[in-house]
C-alpha cells in the first residue's frame, strides 16, 4: 500500500535526498520508495514510478515528500527514523566546515560583496532563474545544473558575453579555476596547461592523466555540452580562448568537444590558428590525419594529454601499455562483445569512437537515451545521462545501475569483456572499486561455472592526491581479477583486444600551420580575474561543493537554497523583473521615509460623522476589510451591525435590527475607504467617537473608534444592552471628556508615546499596557482639572486605568495616517495596508494605489479562554493589521516577549525568531521605534511584497479571537498568517502595469 508522508517547508538537495531513498528503499518491507521535493518536475518522476498519492500532488515544491509502498503502517516510523539519522549525519559531517551558510541572495551578498562566481547545482527549471540573478550581480556562473533549455542557454551567455562575464554550463559537471576544483573535480597539481572543454569526464580524464605524467593545470573550464552548437555558437569558448591567450601561466592550451557544429568548428580553429602559443584540439569522433605547426589536432583523450605534457617539457612522452596476459583473450571468429558502463559522456563517446574504429564501422549516433553505441551486440552506455539519474543518484555516487547492467552483460553469453571507469575525485563515491568488487567476483565466477570467461577491464580516473586513493583503487581491482588500464584509450584498446580485434592510430605528420583571418577580441577584467585569483564563491545548492572550495583556501558563502516564490517559475520571472525595472527599489525607499518622516498627533476624539462625510448622512456603517456584502458577513460581524443599529436606534430591537440590515436600507463602507480603520468586525456608525489623528507631515488625517475593554464587546460580535449602553457612555462622557483634554494639550504627539512603551515591552497590537499607561499620564492632570462632574471624571480615569488595551485603537489610526501618508508614493512594492473582513483578506502597495489584492482569511492559532477551543474560533478580521503594515505588532514581536507565550509563539527565543524572520520580508528598520532587546535594533518597517513571495514569509499578525457565534464576545488570542495569495495578485498586477506579463 502506497503511504505519503509530507514534511512541509523542510528542502533539501535532490542528490542528498537520492541517497536518503537508496537507504529507505533497502529497509526490509519496503517494496518501492521514493524521496524528493514535490517540484512539478519531480511530480511526473513519481507518476512514472506509479508513486502518485494525492498528498503528494497537494505538497509544494519546498516541501519533501517521501511515497512508499510498504507492507505495514508501522514501517512510516523506522522510515522516518532513518531518514532524520541520515539527516543528522550528514550535519555531522559538515560541522567542522567554516563556510557561512545563508538563505537569501541580500544575505549572500551582503556577507561576501566582492563574490565573483556563482556555483550553481539546484533544479534545472530554476537554475537559470539564479544565474540571471547572479549575471545581474556582476559574477560569474558555474552552472552544474542541467534541465536547463536551450533558449535560456543562449540568453544568459549573450548576457554574461556582454557584461564581461562567463556562464560555465549548463550541465557543467567538471571545472578547476585557479586550482580550486569546482563540483566533481579531482584533486591536480597546478601547471601550465590549460583546458577549455565541454566538462565533465573528458576534462577529468586529461588532467588527471597530466597529473600523473608530473605536469598540471591551473584553469580547466568546462563550457557545458551545447556551447559549440549553432544556437549557442561557441560564446564562453570564444571569449575562454580570448582570455587564456592572455594568461601569461598557460604555456599550452587544450580544446576538447564533441563535434560542434559545421560554422562554430570553423570559427573556433580559424580564431585558434591565430593563438599565439601551441594549442591542441580534440574533437571527440573526428580522426585527423595530421598537425600543424604548433596546431596539433589529436584522436583521444591519452593523446592530447601526452602531447601537451611534451610541449611544455620539450620532449616526447611514451605511450602507457597494459600489464596483462593476453594469451587467453577471445580471436576475431569467436565472434565476443564488448559492453562498456561509464559514469559520463566523454569516456563513453571515446570508447564507442575506438570500437567502430576497430569495426571499420560508420554509423551514425544512437537514438537511444544513453547509448553511445549499439552494434553486433556491442553496447556502450553513458550511465550519467539524463535517462539513467532522473530521480536517481549519479553513478559516480551510486553503483547499482552499474551492476545491474554487468549483472545482464554475464547474462548474455555473446558478451566476452565488460569495460568501465572509477571516477575518484570530490563528489564520488568513497570507495566504487570495493562497492563493485563483491559484484565482479560473483558474476566472474558465475561465468567460470559457465564455461565462459568474461574478462572485467576498468580504467580508473584519478591522482595520488584524490582521498579514495589512486593506487589503493588500482590494487583492489587488479586483486579482485580485473585488468586495470592507465587511461580509458589503453582501457578500450584491452577490451578491444579480448575479443580479437584492435585499431591503428597512424602517426601524424606536421604540416605548415594555415592561418585564418580572425577577430582577436579583448578578453575582460573580470574573466582575467576570474583566471588568475582564487574564486570568491556563493554556493548555491550542493554544500558538499562549498565545503571542498573553502578547503582549497577560498572564501565561501553557502547559500541553502529553496525555491523561490514556492516553485512557481511564473512568480520567480515576475520577481526578476521587478527586481531588475529601474526605480522601484528607489520608491520602495521614498515610501519608508515618509513613514520614518511622519508626525502622527492626535486632535481630538469627536462623533464619526463630524470627520467622516460619507457617513454624514443617511443609515451608513462602516466595516472592516476589503468591501463585503452584509449577507457575506461572518456571524460576530452581523452581530456588531446589530449592536451599531441598536446604538443608532435604527431600530430597538434585534429581530427589526437584523430585518433593516438584510433589507439593503444600510450602506456598508469598508473603513479605508473613509480614512478610517476599525478592530475587529471593524463596526462604526455616525455617532460613535472616533480618535482623530493627524498626520503632521503630509497633512492628513485618520480614524479609529475607541477601545471598548475586553470580554462582551462591539468589535467581537457582541450587542447586548450592556454593550450598547458602554457604547452610549463612550459618546456622552469618555468621547467629549478625551477631546476637551486633548484640545487642551494642543494635540498629543504619538511618536514619543510609542518609543517610550516599545522600551517598556509593548508590541502594539496584543500588548499596549505601558501606550496606555503613558497615554493616560498624558491626558489625566488635565481631565482632572476639567469643568464635570467628580462622578463621569472618576469613571474616565478609572476606564483608562482598566483599559490595558486603550492604545490600540489610538495606534491603528496612528498606522493609518502614516501608511496613508506613505501611499501617495504610487510606485512601489511596499504593502501600505492590510485588513480582513472575516471572509478575505486584503492588501494593498504602493504602486497599486486602491485595488485590493484579496484571499480567503486565515483561523487564528493561538491560546483559548477557558470552555473555549479552536472549533469555537472565527475566521479573523479587522482592520487592525494596519499596526504590522506600519511595523509593529506580529512584527515587532521581540520588543514584548511577555506576550509570546498568550500568542501562542513560545518564549524569548521564539520572540526572537520571529522578529528575525520578519525582518527577512522588510526592507528597513524604523529609527524612531528602538527595541533594545533587539541590540536596539528599530522595528521592522517597509514589507516588500516581492520579499514575501520570494521568501515564502507572510506577515505574522497578532490578534483577539472572537467567538464564531455572535453574542460570546473574544475567546481568545493568538497569531494570523496572511495568504499567499494576496500577495502573489499584488506583484502579478503591479508587472502587468509595468509591462510585464509572464
Amino acid at each position: 500500500m502506497l503511504k505519503t508522508i509530507v514534511k512541509k517547508g523542510s528542502y533539501h538537495d535532490s542528490v542528498v535526498l537520492m541517497l536518503l531513498t537508496n537507504q529507505i528503499s533497502a529497509l526490509e518491507g519496503v517494496k518501492k520508495a521514493s524521496i524528493m521535493m514535490a517540484t512539478p518536475a519531480n511530480k511526473d518522476i513519481f507518476r512514472q514510478s506509479g508513486l502518485d498519492t494525492q498528498e503528494l500532488m497537494e505538497a509544494t515544491a519546498n516541501d519533501m515528500v517521501v511515497v512508499a509502498d510498504v507492507e505495514d503502517d508501522s514501517l512510516l516510523d523506522q522510515i522516518m527514523e532513518t531518514a532524520e539519522e541520515f539527516f543528522k549525519k550528514q550535519s555531522t559531517v559538515s560541522a567542522g566546515k567554516q563556510e557561512e551558510s545563508v538563505k537569501s541572495w541580500d544575505k549572500a551578498l551582503d556577507k561576501l560583496p566582492d563574490a565573483n562566481l556563482a556555483v550553481i547545482s539546484i533544479p534545472g527549471m530554476y537554475a537559470a532563474l539564479e544565474a540571471d540573478r547572479a549575471l545581474d550581480e556582476g559574477m560569474n556562473v558555474f552552472m552544474f545544473s542541467d534541465n536547463v533549455s536551450l533558449e535560456d542557454e543562449v540568453a544568459l551567455k549573450k548576457k554574461a558575453h556582454e557584461k564581461g562575464l562567463s556562464v560555465m554550463g549548463p550541465d557543467c559537471g567538471t571545472g578547476i579555476i585557479q586550482s580550486v576544483p569546482i563540483a566533481f573535480t579531482n584533486k591536480v597539481a597546478p601547471g601550465s596547461i590549460g583546458i577549455i572543454g565541454a566538462s565533465g569526464t573528458g576534462i577529468q580524464e586529461l588532467t588527471t592523466i597530466i597529473d600523473r605524467l608530473g605536469e598540471g593545470v591551473n584553469n580547466a573550464i568546462g563550457t557545458g555540452g551545447r556551447d559549440l552548437s549553432t544556437a549557442v555558437g561557441g560564446i564562453t569558448m570564444m571569449d575562454m580562448i580570448d582570455a587564456m591567450e592572455k594568461d601569461d601561466t598557460v604555456k599550452v592550451l587544450i580544446v576538447i568537444s564533441k563535434p560542434p557544429a559545421k560554422e562554430v568548428r570553423e570559427k573556433i580553429s580559424d580564431r585558434l590558428s591565430n593563438f599565439s602559443k601551441p594549442v591542441i584540439t580534440l574533437f571527440l569522433g573526428e580522426k585527423p590525419e595530421y598537425h600543424e605547426e604548433n596546431f596539433y589536432h589529436t584522436y583521444t583523450l591519452d593523446e592530447t594529454a601526452r602531447l601537451a605534457v611534451s610541449l611544455v617539457r620539450g620532449e616526447e612522452i611514451p605511450e602507457a601499455t597494459a600489464d596483462v596476459d593476453s594469451s587467453e583473450f577471445y580471436k576475431a571468429k569467436d565472434k565476443k562483445t564488448i559492453k562498456a558502463y561509464y559514469s559520463g559522456g566523454t569516456l563513453a563517446n571515446e570508447a564507442a569512437m575506438l570500437i567502430k574504429d576497430a569495426m571499420n564501422c560508420e554509423i551514425p549516433p544512437e537514438d537511444i537515451e544513453g547509448y553511445m553505441l549499439q552494434l553486433n551486440g556491442n553496447v556502450v552506455i553513458d550511465l550519467g545521462d539524463d535517462a539513467y539519474t532522473k530521480g536517481k543518484p549519479h553513478p559516480m555516487i551510486d553503483p547499482a545501475k552499474r551492476i545491474e547492467c554487468m549483472q545482464e552483460a554475464v547474462d548474455d553469453e555473446s558478451t566476452g569483456a565488460i569495460l568501465f571507469d572509477i571516477m575518484l575525485g570530490y563528489g564520488s563515491h568513497e570507495d566504487m572499486a570495493g562497492a563493485l568488487i563483491p559484484t565482479i567476483e560473483e558474476l566472474k565466477k558465475k561465468a567460470e561455472n559457465a564455461g565462459r570467461k568474461v574478462f572485467f577491464v576498468a580504467t580508473v580516473c584519478g591522482t595520488r592526491k584524490d582521498f579514495q586513493g589512486y593506487d589503493e583503487a588500482v590494487k583492489k581491482l587488479k586483486d579482485a581479477g580485473v585488468i586495470v588500464c592507465e587511461n580509458n584509450k589503453l582501457a578500450v584498446r584491452t577490451a578491444i583486444q579480448a575479443i580479437g580485434l584492435d585499431f591503428e592510430e597512424p602517426a601524424k605528420e606536421i604540416r605548415t600551420k594555415k592561418t585564418a583571418i580572425a577577430e582577436k577580441a579583448e578578453p575582460s577584467e573580470k574573466l582575467m580575474q576570474l583566471l588568475s585569483q582564487k574564486p570568491k564563491i556563493i554556493n548555491i545548492g550542493l554544500k558538499s561543493f562549498a565545503e571542498v572550495a573553502e578547503d582549497f583556501g577560498c572564501e565561501v558563502i553557502q547559500y541553502d537554497w529553496m525555491p523561490p516564490a514556492g516553485g512557481d517559475v511564473r512568480l520567480i520571472k515576475t520577481l526578476n523583473f521587478l527586481r531588475n525595472y529601474e526605480g522601484i527599489d528607489e520608491a520602495n525607499r521614498r515610501v519608508i521615509a515618509k513613514v520614518v518622516a511622519s508626525q502622527p498627533v492626535i486632535k481630538h476624539v469627536k462623533r464619526a460623522k463630524e470627520v467622516i462625510p460619507q457617513i454624514a448622512e443617511g443609515k451608513v456603517i462602516l466595516h472592516a476589510g476589503p468591501p463585503i456584502e452584509y449577507k457575506n458577513m461572518p456571524d460576530p460581524v452581523q452581530g456588531s451591525c446589530v449592536g451599531a443599529v441598536l446604538f443608532e436606534e435604527w431600530a430597538d430591537n434585534e429581530a427589526d435590527a437584523r430585518a433593516l440590515l438584510e433589507s439593503g436600507e444600510v450602506k456598508f463602507i469598508p473603513c479605508h475607504h473613509c480614512n478610517a480603520v476599525g478592530p475587529m468586525g471593524g463596526i462604526t456608525s455616525a455617532n460613535m467617537p472616533v480618535f482623530v489623528v493627524k498626520n503632521e507631515t503630509d497633512g492628513n488625517e485618520a480614524y479609529c473608534t475607541m477601545n471598548e475593554g475586553i470580554g462582551k464587546v462591539l468589535r467581537f460580535g457582541a450587542y447586548s444592552e450592556e454593550v450598547v449602553n458602554r457604547l452610549r457612555w463612550m459618546r456622552d462622557v469618555l468621547g467629549p471628556t478625551l477631546d476637551r483634554a486633548i484640545t487642551e494639550l494642543g494635540g498629543l504627539s504619538v511618536n514619543p508615546l510609542v518609543a517610550k512603551a516599545v522600551a517598556m515591552g509593548d508590541e502594539f497590537h496584543q500588548r499596549n499596557i505601558a501606550a496606555s499607561l503613558a497615554f493616560m499620564k498624558e491626558v489625566a492632570p488635565t481631565i482632572t482639572r476639567l469643568d464635570m462632574s467628580e462622578k463621569d471624571r472618576y469613571d474616565v480615569i478609572k476606564f483608562l486605568a482598566d483599559t490595558d488595551q486603550f492604545f490600540l485603537n489610538i495606534m491603528m489610526a496612528t498606522a493609518k495616517s502614516v501608511m496613508d501618508g506613505a501611499r501617495t508614493i504610487t510606485d512601489g512594492t511596499i504593502v501600505t495596508s492590510m485588513c480582513r473582513n472575516g471572509v478575505e483578506f486584503g492588501i494593498r502597495i504602493a504602486g497599486m494605489g486602491d485595488e485590493w489584492f484579496t484571499g480567503p482569511v486565515n483561523t487564528p492559532k493561538g491560546l483559548y479562554f477557558t470552555g473555549y477551543d479552536e472549533e469555537d474560533g472565527c475566521p479573523d478580521m479587522g482592520d487592525s493589521a494596519i499596526t504590522e503594515t506600519f511595523g509593529v505588532g506580529g512584527m515587532a514581536m521581540i520588543a514584548a516577549p511577555a506576550v509570546t507565550r498568550f500568542v501562542g509563539a513560545g518564549g524569548y527565543e521564539d520572540a526572537l525568531r520571529v522578529s528575525n524572520e520578519m525582518a527577512e520580508i522588510t526592507i528597513d528598520h524604523n529609527p524612531n521605534f528602538i527595541i533594545p532587546t533587539w541590540n536596539f535594533q528599530g522595528t521592522c518597517l517597509g514589507i516588500d511584497a516581492r520579499l514575501v513571495v520570494e521568501k515564502g514569509i507572510t506577515p505574522v499578525i497578532n490578534t483577539g479571537i472572537a467567538h464564531k457565534i455572535a453574542g460570546y464576545g473574544q475567546v481568545g488570542a493568538g497569531t494570523v498568517h496572511p495568504p499567499m495569495e494576496c500577495f502573489e495578485k499584488a506583484i502579478l498586477a503591479y508587472a502587468k502595469k509595468l509591462g510585464f506579463e509572464a
